[in-house]
């Protein structure tokens, strides 16, 4: 993999060669300005990383500057920074690109710092989000925000057919997401997110599937396990109980009103959702705790906090994670941008104790997994998402499908 990723970056400092001399001009290892610390922040949220940065520099004296990148540039403008060796001092890496960038050499090992800080220490966090920051022993990063998936559900409905409490078992969501979708033409229980790329996996780990055996490197998605998954999965399709297509509709029009799907699976972002813009079903709906076959392991994402490996200030840069990763400086972030905290202190506040929303995401924390740590997740996820399809949009045999599926993630861990 090393090899794959030098070839890959030598190609990029040929053809990008323009590029690169303009990212390395303001850049924070090559910047000018001695006395300000540059830090890359990804996606929408990070625009209030600038108001917390302010607080760091009254306290420490050391500038900040913020810089936004979308997270579909994100990961092209990285790749040129290391092809570069210009970029910033402290930037944010997205959970599942974090083999990767550590394969490149692209991040700093910071094992030293974060076990003798009192808040970057390992044990301040949630085991696994600590996950997505640990390779072959050592510390390449701090957990900045975490998130995982639930189980939202309209209460009211339930009711209606029987469950005064969320479905609690696989069996119970079947029963649950079918009598539903009885309701009448066009309603359904469940939605089976078809562009969701964890959703197979999370679901296989819940059936005891490992996905990929022996320290990620041999993919057992044709096992038993996984496949009966696949079938469960598509079991709802099947029954009318999850709709074959996107319906085209936004969650007020699905999951508000007559509820036409009334039970979703997804991440925190979308508790403020369905507060501001179904605002008619207060009191109506509620989330829970995935339901459980062997377990109920949910994914764990979000994004870490890291050092460039080629910035001339990582001094500065620890002292800045060092103050991202305080129990109140989180609780801060929560409340201007709604991402969850990865550090555990945080949740004994009780702006997260008493939530009753948030109260299940902490309950589900402790039963998350990031998924598989390897550089080459990202393909095998797309590629499973077109098996998928083949299988409950094309009838496909789901046996067959995931003998070919897994050729492929053999052939992928080749690379």
């Amino acid at each position: 993999m090393k090899k794959k990723m030098s070839i890959v970056l030598s190609v990029l400092v040929l053809s990008l060669s323009l590029v690169l001399a303009a990212c390395g001009s303001g850049s924070g290892s090559d910047s000018s300005d001695k006395d300000t610390l540059t830090v890359w922040a990804m996606g929408d949220e990070a625009k209030s990383l600038k108001d917390l940065a302010k607080d760091f520099t009254k306290e420490s004296g050391i500038d900040v500057k913020v810089q936004v990148i979308p997270w579909a540039n994100a990961h092209d403008k990285l790749l040129t920074a290391v092809a570069s060796k210009s970029g910033p001092d402290v930037l944010q890496m997205g959970t599942t690109w974090m083999p990767e960038f550590v394969e490149a050499g692209a991040i700093q090992d910071i094992s030293k710092e974060v076990k003798a800080s009192d808040n970057m220490n390992p044990d301040k966090f949630f085991p696994g989000s600590v996950k997505t920051t640990e390779f072959d022993g050592k510390y390449y990063g701090v957990p900045w925000y975490a998130e995982t998936r639930v189980l939202f559900y309209r209460t009211d409905l339930l009711k209606q057919v029987g469950y005064n409490e969320p479905p609690k078992t696989w069996d119970e969501l079947s029963d649950a997401a079918l009598k539903l979708s009885k309701r009448g033409k066009d309603m359904y229980g469940l939605n089976v997110d078809a562009n969701e790329q964890t959703l197979g996996f999370m679901f296989g780990r819940q059936n005891g599937s490992e996905l990929i055996a022996d320290d990620n490197t041999k993919p057992v998605f044709n096992q038993k396990e996984f496949v009966d998954t696949v079938k469960y999965l598509d079991s709802f399709i099947e029954n009318g109980s999850a709709p074959k297509t996107d319906l085209g509709m936004d969650a007020a029009q699905t999951f508000g009103g007559d509820g036409i799907v009334p039970m979703f699976i997804s991440g925190p972002w979308m508790v403020n959702t369905v507060k501001t813009t179904i605002p008619d079903i207060e009191g109506k709906w509620a989330t829970a705790v995935l339901p459980k076959k062997e377990n109920n392991i949910s994914s764990l994402g979000g994004a870490n906090l890291t050092v460039f490996k080629y910035s001339k200030k990582q001094k500065q840069a620890i002292q800045f994670m060092e103050f991202m990763s305080k129990p109140e400086v989180q609780l801060k972030w929560l409340k201007d941008t709604n991402s969850m905290p990865a550090s555990k202190a945080a949740w004994e506040d009780k702006t997260l104790k008493e939530d009753q929303f948030y109260q299940v995401f902490g309950e589900q924390m402790k039963d998350a997994e990031p998924m598989p740590l390897i550089p080459q997740f990202e393909e095998i996820a797309q590629t499973y998402l077109k098996s998928w399809e083949q299988i409950y949009r094309g009838g496909a045999d789901p046996q067959k499908q995931m003998d070919t599926f897994n050729q492929q993630v053999v052939d992928l861990l080749k690379k």
